[in-house]
């Protein structure tokens, strides 16, 4: 389940990447052309891609020291209480092989 959580995240960025660098290509080849309303709005936009990248960044930096914080402590724990880690290993894999062996 954390895997897919995972790849969801990294498509999430990855999508909202795009999105930023789309608009921004929009933004260079629109610069020109702007007056009046427009003008406005090329400028707002130009604020809020600049807030949208500062925001992914955070939650990127955020999901990064996630995986190492949960990683930290999966290490600490195998360290302190190897066969339990074992054990829990070898019951994770017999479930999954009984569900797997359902279908």
């Amino acid at each position: 389940m954390s895997t897919t959580t995972d790849t969801s995240k990294d498509k999430l960025i990855e999508d909202l990447r795009t999105l930023i660098n789309d608009a921004e290509e929009l933004l260079e080849l629109t610069a020109d052309d702007a007056k009046g309303k427009a003008a406005d709005v090329h400028g707002r936009l130009g604020a809020r891609l600049t807030l949208a990248k500062e925001r992914l960044k955070d939650a990127e930096d955020a999901i990064v020291n996630t995986g190492r914080k949960a990683a930290r402590a999966t290490d600490d724990y195998v360290h302190e209480k190897p066969w339990q880690a074992v054990g829990i290993a070898a019951g994770v894999a017999f479930l999954l092989g009984l569900l797997s062996s359902r279908r």
